[in-house]
């Protein structure tokens, strides 16, 4: 497979966007902006800056592991990966 054939996959994108906006969603229900995120991921040892958070964020193609950090943070136990 060429090196961007996997980040260019239509299905790829689609979970991409899926993971962004369930990020987003869950930061909105819990009223946290990214840079109370920021504030948060730190005080786990995770050092972000806002602008650098927001661009992955916006980007979709973050780590499982980024994802997670950033759930911890804000304080989810669970999230909803359908309705």
């Amino acid at each position: 497979m060429p090196k961007n054939a996997y980040k260019n996959n239509a299905l790829t994108q689609e979970y991409e966007k899926k993971a962004k906006n369930l990020l987003k969603g869950e930061l909105k229900r819990r009223g946290i902006t990214y840079a109370q995120l920021v504030e948060k991921l730190g005080a786990i040892g995770v050092e972000e800056t806002e602008r650098n958070l927001a661009n992955k964020i916006s980007r979709g193609g973050f780590t499982a592991a980024f994802l997670i950090q950033c759930l911890d943070a804000a304080g989810s136990k669970s999230v909803l990966l359908s309705d």
